[in-house]
């Protein structure tokens, strides 16, 4: 009985993961990439970096904004983006002959260092991995809710993986490679090797990966975690044109009053006249993301129409805050980052040796199969 209770433990675990092997492999390479998006776009592309030989403070997004105005007078900014402190910010805008563009501006010298009028590689690489570029159609993409189904591939062979192996803690003191037993022995001790020492890895992925889960199936199902951006109210409006009574640099400082520790990562413009100032970024927690702070701002009266922080989250919001960092490995900065990269590769290494694993049991079962046959058919034809 245990023999074959073993047996169906390993063919479970293999059929976890099998069947969409390729799909789960190209999951695991792509989201590797992603994690190093940005260190591999300071890498490709100069333009891309802000450099500051001089030590010189980083200007304030509204002063990037004019220089951008500046340079394009019928352009129409709608967005500020600002990545890492080795990164130029996004100053995305719109002209008469450019529908979408991303000006590259260093915020330390405050030059226009590229134009950018398609999708930036670190866009690209996060679409490539959360949802393989399907459409979005209605609110959901088909891709999107794949990816997130290898969660439950994910966290099935991980809980598989480890009931066929038994004693697996032995490999954190003990570790087994044995080179000199064939290529089938070698590759099983790496697959097994590597999975015990990814175990908090593989519980990270696939716990995160099973929240986008469900944070997928609430979108789809039009509940909000968090609620829609608020409107100008129409008794705010002005009853003649005039300009409104705070511009953009007022409306940072208003939200680094609010929250001392501010550090922007979005900042979306007014698009029309009821259209707020919408303040996005991180600041000192470290599990949090880069979106904890939201501040929405009345540029008609300056007031706060809203505002939140990890202190005045739910539980869902708190779950949605830090489930990227913890995904992506950015709770640490760089470091983390890299340590996420190298278990990322580990995980895609052993979804492809667990497939070689499957192919050589595969090709010696059907080797045995033709020769079992062959007996077979030899002891038939002696018989006759």
């Amino acid at each position: 009985m245990a023999k074959l209770s073993n047996r169906f433990w390993f063919q479970l675990h293999g059929w976890f993961s099998l069947p969409i092997w390729l799909v789960f492999c190209f999951v695991c390479l792509s989201g590797t990439v992603a994690v190093l998006s940005h260190e591999l776009t300071w890498l490709t592309n100069p333009n891309a970096r802000a450099t500051n030989p001089d030590n010189l403070p980083a200007k304030p997004a509204a002063e990037l904004v004019e220089i951008v105005q500046q340079a394009y007078p019928t352009a129409a900014i709608n967005m500020v983006v600002a990545y890492e402190p080795y990164l130029v910010n996004g100053i995305m805008f719109t002209d008469h002959d450019k529908p979408v563009a991303i000006a590259y501006v260093n915020q330390y010298t405050g030059e226009i260092q590229q134009i950018n009028e398609g999708m930036t590689f670190i866009n690209f690489m996060r679409s490539l991995h959360s949802w393989l570029l399907f459409p979005w159609q209605n609110g959901y993409s088909v891709g999107y809710y794949l990816v997130c189904a290898m969660a439950i591939v994910m966290l099935g062979a991980l809980i598989t993986g480890l009931i066929i192996y038994k004693n697996f803690w032995r490999a954190f003191t003990q570790p087994k490679l044995r080179f000199n037993q064939g290529k089938r022995t070698i590759l099983t001790d790496l697959h097994r090797l590597a999975g015990v020492w990814s175990i908090w890895f593989l519980m990270v992925m696939s716990a995160t990966g099973l929240w986008y889960l469900v944070q997928a199936v609430l979108w789809h199902a039009d509940i909000d975690i968090e609620p829609h951006d608020p409107i100008v109210a129409i008794h705010d409006l002005p009853t003649e044109q005039q300009a409104p009574k705070i511009d953009f640099a007022a409306a940072m400082r208003i939200a680094q009053q609010r929250f001392p520790d501010f550090q922007p990562s979005y900042l979306m413009l007014p698009e029309h006249n009821r259209g707020m100032y919408t303040l996005v970024g991180g600041g000192d927690h470290i599990f949090y993301d880069q979106y904890s702070y939201h501040l929405n701002i009345n540029p008609w009266t300056g007031e706060i129409a809203k505002a939140k922080s990890p202190e005045t989250m739910t539980a869902l919001q708190t779950v949605m805050h830090i489930a990227d960092p913890l995904h992506y490995g950015t709770l640490g900065g760089i470091w983390t980052k890299i340590i996420w990269f190298l278990f990322g590769l580990i995980l895609s290494g052993m979804s492809i040796t667990g497939f070689m694993m499957w192919g050589s049991r595969t090709v010696k079962a059907a080797r045995e199969r033709r020769s079992t046959d062959s007996n077979l058919l030899t002891e038939a034809k002696d018989g006759v």
